[in-house]
């Protein structure tokens, strides 16, 4: 059986319809660029697409809450690299974490904590995952060493890069 990466890592570039008149990414943009780059980082790495199975199963995953801190601008036309990760599965829920950094990973641009519920589209209501998701979700989670709470993590992560 193939191993699967459990952190997910890809580049892009900063467009100017997305900046602030300081030609700073706007502050809710970040979100859009870690969930386009998780979605194609899934597709990508374990060949898991969202869209069908929304299409097929009539099942999804609404954002519950999300978390997000900002360290330093990422600029217009910059590439920056996105790295995601699978920090907890349970029943009905995820935990993803995602990073920005600069294009070499040396400046922590931001953070984010996203807490996903399953949701059937059919029942409208939130689902048990089926056997096959919790068997991929168990090969790719990437729990904290410690449970943290996500200002412990900002701690840490300051520790660990520049910001």
């Amino acid at each position: 059986m193939k191993t699967l990466k459990k952190m997910l890592e890809s580049k892009t570039t900063i467009r100017f319809t997305d900046c602030d008149p300081f030609n700073h990414l706007n502050n809710s943009k970040y979100i859009d660029y870690f969930f386009n780059m998780r979605e194609d980082q899934l597709l990508i790495e374990y060949d898991f697409d969202l869209q069908k199975i929304t299409r097929e199963r009539g099942l999804a995953w609404v954002v519950a809450q999300n978390q997000i801190a900002y360290f330093a601008p990422a600029n217009l036309m910059e590439t920056v690299t996105i790295q995601t990760h699978l920090l907890l599965c349970e029943d009905k829920s995820l935990l993803l974490e995602a990073m920005m950094w600069n294009e070499d990973k040396t400046i922590l641009k931001s953070v984010l904590w996203s807490r996903l519920v399953h949701f059937n589209l059919k029942t409208k209501r939130s689902q048990v995952h089926d056997t096959d998701l919790i068997d991929l979700f168990k090969q790719i989670e990437d729990p904290l060493n410690a449970l943290l709470s996500f200002d412990e993590r900002l701690t840490q992560l300051r520790q660990l890069a520049v910001v």
